[in-house]
């Protein structure tokens, strides 16, 4: 074989059974690879071999388990059949237990190793775990005349097992700082180190890759959650898949409140990344019912991801705006993930989304709120949180995802926030919602204060949320005065349509954006409804500004443009 066949040689990859393992580790486990796992105990070094075990063990490979000093067989099987994984038909033929625990007590490491030899020749198996391989360390150095040479055992192990063409994992309760010591990790070809993290009630389980020959494994700890249905791997977000990734296109998407639309040049950017920060009781959810709700519409399935009430009550409030959220879910056309644990990790979050996003193929995703999801990370995580944020929206909107955020804010009138975490950089576009003082009346007003490459308003806005969500009505430019001294005539309408109230003006900017609207429509967009409506179009009639339309509908159409 030549220098360069060599070089291509394949090494065949077996897939672990372990959700999320096998990216971490670079596309799977290296065939006949000697492999460590170790950690401290608790951290569920047994639960991953078993699983992996029960996972690739088959008639055709075999799979041996010899418990070495540790827990016997049966109450290790008493405790692991409760495993979602662990299949009993496959006990006594395509798995083996073995207890070697009286020939590490009464004989040489030497003659542990024949008995291990003579059970693989005899057994043939193509799976070889031994559980834990540290006691065979510890037993070595208490036997002067025949233990010590404890790296010659491990390393004769590996060429043993390796000519029987066996993939093996020896698991062992081992501290960090063993990991540069003990000659086990020289001779592995892949360490798979597991920890936990105590914090406040919070623990939070990890999984490093150390070492892996023959390929690249993904760099830095991950989140694993352990339940029984075992281990499942949460790989890292990747800081650096996302951001530089994003293609732009040109697409708008409509957001569904009527008039916001004209104030960001037409709609958002596909692919952006939107911040709605308020104070509460500004309308922040109402905002992402009607844009995700807007986007089912027009055929862009969208995802809502809840951390501050139960989806179920979302909808229920979203059903109250005319907005059948839970119809959408049932079509297939929406997803709603809630996630409310307090040891959650980012990476967990983006996992439910991206899962959601490929089930239902969505163009649209809301997390709702960023507050809420701040609070439902564990400890250990809220400490990166802004870094976790970037690489979660980052992966999302690398995609073409248009990720829609909210954050609620403490209002100070000293001063203009957008978020108490410093976040704004990562958002493409932030509108702000607002308490204000209006001649002596709370009112709320909406404000476009960031819009990267797009021109947008710089207006402030007044708004009202109504049984038809949250609606645009006027500009503050011609208000006079602050606060409660400010002034608004609400009679004097919009310099650009003269003769007109304001109610008629918000009328006529309805039928301007459609073009033709139904009565039904005016009402849905306006949040005008009865008497009000009808007499508001019966004035634009009268002064040319609209004209009726009888033959569909009736609907009518608007013959004015601004001044």
């Amino acid at each position: 074989m030549s220098e360069s066949e060599i070089r291509r040689a394949a090494i065949p990859r077996l897939s672990t059974g372990v959700p999320g393992l096998d990216d971490v580790l670079g596309g799977g486990l290296p065939e006949y690879s000697f492999n460590l796992i170790g950690g401290a105990p608790g951290t569920g070094k047994t639960t991953l071999a078993q699983q992996i075990m029960f996972s690739l063990a088959s008639g055709e490979r075999r799979a041996l388990y010899f418990s070495m000093i540790g827990e016997p067989a049966l109450k290790m099987l008493r405790y692991q059949q409760q495993m979602a994984y662990f299949d009993p038909a496959k006990l006594g033929t395509s798995i083996e237990f073995i207890n070697l625990t009286d020939v590490l007590l009464e004989q040489t490491l030497d003659q542990v190793l024949e008995e291990i030899e003579r059970l693989v020749e005899e057994r043939a198996p193509g799976l070889v775990v031994m559980d834990s391989f540290q006691n065979v360390a510890h037993l070595a150095s208490r036997q002067p005349d025949n233990g010590r040479d404890i790296q010659g055992f491990v390393q004769r192990l590996a060429l043993h097992l390796t000519s029987w063409q066996a993939t093996t994992f020896l698991l062992g309760s081992y501290r960090d700082d063993e990991l540069r010591s003990d000659p086990v990790f020289t001779v592995a070809d892949a360490v798979i180190w597991l920890s936990q993290v105590a914090d406040h009630n919070s623990v939070v389980r990890k999984l490093q890759v150390v070492k892996m020959r023959g390929q690249e494994p993904m760099p830095g700890l991950h989140t694993v959650r352990l339940d029984q249905a075992g281990l499942q791997v949460f790989p890292r977000i990747n800081s650096s898949g996302g951001q530089a990734a994003r293609v732009h296109t040109p697409k708008r998407l409509a957001t569904g409140v009527p008039g916001l639309d004209a104030l960001v040049d037409g709609g958002v950017p596909a692919g952006d990344a939107i911040l709605i920060s308020g104070a509460s009781g500004t309308g922040k959810s109402v905002l992402t019912a009607q844009f995700i709700a807007q986007g089912v519409s027009r055929g862009e399935p969208g995802v809502i991801a809840v951390f501050e009430e139960h989806p179920k009550e979302y909808m229920r409030r979203a059903q109250g705006m005319g907005l059948d959220l839970e119809a959408m879910v049932r079509q297939g056309s929406l997803a709603t993930i809630y996630i409310r644990p307090l040891d959650l990790s980012p990476d967990e979050t983006l996992l439910a989304i991206r899962e959601a996003v490929a089930r239902i193929g969505a163009q649209r995703v809301a997390i709702d709120s960023v507050s809420g999801f701040e609070l439902a990370l564990a400890p250990d995580f809220r400490q990166d949180f802004r870094e976790s944020l970037y690489r979660l929206v980052g992966a999302l909107t690398g995609t073409g995802i248009t990720v829609l955020m909210t954050m609620e804010i403490v209002q100070n009138t000293g001063e203009l926030r957008f978020s108490p975490y410093i976040i704004s950089f990562l958002s493409d576009t932030i509108i702000l919602l607002r308490h204000i003082e209006v001649a002596g009346k709370l009112r709320k007003s909406l404000t476009v204060v960031k819009m990267r490459n797009s021109d947008h308003s710089k207006e402030l806005w007044l708004y009202d949320i109504t049984a038809q969500g949250l609606i645009l009505r006027r500009s503050l430019r011609d208000t006079q005065g602050t606060g409660a001294a400010a002034v608004l005539d609400r009679e004097s309408g919009d310099p650009n349509f003269a003769g007109l109230t304001d109610r008629e003006v918000l009328v006529l900017r309805a039928l301007l954006d459609r073009g033709q609207a139904t009565v039904a429509e005016l009402a849905s967009r306006t949040g005008i409804e009865g008497a009000e409506l009808t007499d508001a179009l019966d004035r634009l009639v009268a002064l040319r500004y609209a004209v009726r339309q009888e033959e569909v509908g009736p609907s009518y159409r608007a013959v004015a443009r601004s001044l």
